[in-house]
C-alpha cells in the first residue's frame, strides 16, 4: 500500500504530538486526566512536567486567538481565519515554529519560582536567546528568534510569582520563526541550517519510513495500522538517564514509563521490521534486574521502582520474539538472555514459593499486572493459576534455549520443572470445571467472575483438551461486541471504568487469543481478534476500553494497545 507521506491525521486531545527519540511532546495533557486550554511543551525527564505554554494570539487584540489544531506525524498547526502557526521537530530535542498573521506567546507553565521548584526565565547574552530553566526536569528550554520581532518579554529574572515569557510576531515582510531546544547546561548558539519546509519533509519521511518497515503488510483492511505505528514511533525515546537503550514508553501522557510486562508487547510488534529495537525493548527491564533475579516493576528516565514485580510472561514473549525476528539474536546474545531469564525464573521459584510449596504466589494484585482484579478481593497474598501457567511456559522456553545452547542437563532440568509446575497447578487449583485461587496464609480457595481465572489458556497445546475446552467456553462468556471484558458484565463487581474489573485490555486479549489458537480453538481466537481490531479502528489506542460501549478510557495513547493492534492486524493479513 502506497501511503500519503504526510501520514494519518489525529487529535492532540487524544495523542501527543512528538517524534522518535524525543523526551518531550506537544499536548494539552499536562498531568493525569488534566487538559489545559493551550498546548504545552511537556517533558518526560524526571517525570511528566508541563514546561512551556504555547498560545497563538490575535494580532489586533493581543488575546488568545480562535484557532483549530491539526496534526499529522510531521506537522502540528494552529489555524485561524487569518493566519496560522506551524510546529515541526527538527531533531529529538529541538522544534521549529513559524507563524503568519498570528503572534505566539511562549510562557513558563509554572507560575511560581521557589528555591526548589518552578522555572526561572532570563535573556542569555552569550547565545542571544531566551532561556527557561526548570527545577522539575533539571533541563533548560532555549528559545532563539530566527525571524520576526520580540514584541514583549515579561518576568525576565523574576523571582517568586510572576508571568514569564515572550511574545514573537512577524515583521511586515514575512513570517516569524523560532527554535525551541531542550538542553542541559549549555551548547553553542542555535544556528539555522535548513528551511522550515525541509524540516517538515524530513519529519514526514522519518515516520513514513518507520511505518513502511513496521507495517509493510498494511492495506485498507487494516485502517488503523499507520496511526498505531505513529503511537509507537512517537513514544520512543533515545537513551538517557536510567535508560541505556532506546525505549518505547507506554505513553507520552502520564503513563510515561516502561513496565516489566508491557514492554513485551511492544517488542513483539517491532520484531519483524525493527529487530534491534525489539530486542532492546525486551531487555530494557532486565538491565535493572536485582541481585535476587527480580525485574523492577517499572523503569523510566530517573526512576526504577522495585516495590512490586510483574508476571513472568517473558518466556512466552521470548519464544514468540525468536520466531518473528527477521534478524535473530546470535549465540552470545542468546546466552546472555538465557542467564537473565534463568535468574528471573529462579526468583519465582525461591523468593515467591513458601517453604514446601510447589507453586509460587503473588504478594499483591499489582504483581500480576491485573492490579485490582476480583481474584484478589478475598486476599492479596495468593497462589493463582495464571502465575503457574506463565511460569510453566517460561520453564519450557528455558529448556528450548538450553538445548539450543548445547546444555542438555539444563534442558532436562527445566523440562522436568515445567511438567512438575503444570501438574501441581492442575492438582491444587483445578476443581474439575474451573481454576481457583488459594490464600497462602489461610489456605482458603475461591473463584471469581474475573477473566484472570481463565488465563491458564495461555498454556495452549500443553493443556489437556478437556480443560482447554472448558476454559474456552468460559472465555466466550466474557465476549462483548467489543472484546473480552475482564469481569463478566453480569457480575455484581463489574465496573464500566473499573480498571481490571470490567474494561477490555490489550495484553489479556493477546495472551488469550494466542493460547486459544495454540489449543486449537481457532474460531473463538479469530472472533476475539476481529472484535479487538474493530475496537481500535473505532475508538483508538486507549489504555483500556469500556467493555459495553467501546469508549476509550484512561490514557488515550497507549503503546501496548497500538502494538497489540499491529500484532493482530498483521496475523489477520497473513492468515
Amino acid at each position: 500500500m502506497t501511503a500519503d507521506r504526510s501520514g494519518p491525521a489525529f487529535s492532540v486531545q487524544e495523542i501527543p504530538f512528538s517524534t522518535y527519540g524525543s523526551w518531550f511532546d506537544i499536548s494539552p495533557v499536562v498531568a493525569e486526566k488534566i487538559r489545559a486550554e493551550d498546548l504545552h511543551l511537556v517533558s518526560h525527564q524526571n517525570g511528566m512536567h508541563a514546561m512551556l505554554r504555547l498560545m497563538p494570539l490575535d494580532a489586533a487584540t493581543g488575546e488568545r486567538a480562535e484557532t483549530r489544531v491539526e496534526a499529522t506525524p510531521g506537522l502540528l498547526s494552529w489555524i485561524s481565519a487569518v493566519g496560522r502557526v506551524d510546529l515541526a521537530y527538527e531533531s529529538p530535542d529541538t522544534v521549529r515554529l513559524r507563524g503568519t498573521a498570528l503572534p505566539l506567546r511562549v510562557a513558563a507553565a509554572a507560575a511560581t519560582l521557589t528555591p526548589f521548584s518552578g522555572t526561572y526565565y532570563f535573556r542569555d547574552a552569550a547565545a542571544d536567546a531566551y532561556v527557561f530553566t526548570s527545577y522539575e526536569t533539571g533541563r533548560r528550554y532555549r528559545v532563539t528568534v530566527l525571524s520576526g520581532t520580540v514584541t514583549h518579554t515579561y518576568g525576565d529574572q523574576a523571582l517568586g510569582s510572576a508571568d514569564r515569557g515572550l511574545t514573537v510576531a512577524a515583521d511586515a515582510d514575512g513570517p516569524w520563526e523560532i527554535a525551541v531546544e531542550e538542553l542541559d547546561t549549555a551548547r553553542p548558539p542555535y544556528a539555522s541550517t535548513v528551511t522550515f519546509g525541509k524540516i517538515v519533509e524530513t519529519a514526514r519521511n522519518s515516520f513514513a519510513d518507520f511505518v513502511d518497515t513496521v507495517a509493510p503488510w498494511r492495506s485498507s483492511a487494516t485502517p488503523a495500522a499507520e496511526l498505531a505505528a505513529y503511537v509507537v514511533w512517537s513514544a520512543t525515546v533515545r537513551p538517557a538517564g536510567l535508560l541505556s537503550r532506546p525505549g518505547v514508553l507506554m505513553s507520552k501522557h502520564w503513563m510515561d514509563k516502561v513496565w516489566s510486562w508491557d514492554h513485551c508487547f511492544n517488542a513483539l510488534a517491532l520484531a519483524p521490521g525493527c529487530p534491534e529495537l525489539a530486542w532492546d525493548q525486551y531487555h530494557l527491564p532486565f538491565d535493572h534486574q536485582d541481585e535476587t533475579g527480580a525485574l523492577p516493576d517499572s523503569v523510566t528516565h530517573s526512576e526504577v521502582l522495585n516495590n512490586f514485580v510483574k508476571p513472568p510472561i517473558h518466556g512466552w514473549a521470548l519464544g514468540r520474539l525468536r520466531r518473528s525476528m527477521t534478524t535473530p539474536p546470535d549465540r552470545p546474545e542468546l546466552a546472555e538472555t538465557y542467564d537473565r531469564l534463568e535468574r528471573w525464573t529462579n526468583f519465582w521459584l525461591t523468593a515467591r514459593r513458601a517453604p514446601g510449596a510447589a507453586l509460587p504466589h503473588y504478594q499483591h494484585g499489582n504483581d500480576s499486572g491485573w492490579d485490582n482484579a476480583t481474584t484478589f478481593d478475598p486476599e492479596r497474598v495468593v497462589v493463582t493459576a495464571d502465575l503457574a501457567a506463565f511460569l510453566t511456559l517460561q520453564l519450557h522456553e528455558l529448556a528450548e534455549l538450553a538445548t539450543h545452547l548445547d546444555r542438555p542437563d539444563d534442558a532436562h532440568r527445566w523440562k522436568q520443572a515445567a511438567e512438575a509446575t503444570q501438574a501441581a497447578m492442575l492438582d491444587e487449583l483445578w476443581t474439575g470445571d474451573r481454576f481457583v485461587a488459594r490464600g497462602v496464609h489461610s489456605g482458603n480457595t475461591w473463584d471469581s467472575a474475573g477473566l484472570l481465572d481463565l488465563m491458564p489458556i495461555v498454556l495452549g497445546e500443553h493443556l489437556p483438551a478437556g480443560i482447554s475446552g472448558v476454559l474456552a467456553d468460559r472465555i466466550a462468556a466474557h465476549l462483548t461486541p467489543h472484546g473480552l471484558a475482564t469481569e463478566l458484565p453480569t457480575s455484581p463487581h463489574y465496573l464500566s471504568d473499573g480498571y481490571w474489573r470490567g474494561p477490555i485490555w490489550a495484553p489479556a486479549t493477546i495472551l488469550i487469543e494466542d493460547g486459544l489458537r495454540r489449543a486449537g480453538h481457532h474460531r473463538l481466537a479469530d472472533d476475539i481478534s476481529t472484535r479487538f481490531r474493530t475496537l481500535c479502528e473505532t475508538h483508538g489506542f486507549a489504555e483500556n476500553f469500556d467493555a459495553l460501549t467501546g469508549t476509550g478510557l484512561r490514557d488515550r495513547a497507549y503503546t501496548w494497545t497500538a502494538s497489540s493492534y499491529l500484532l493482530l492486524a498483521e496475523a489477520a493479513v497473513r492468515s
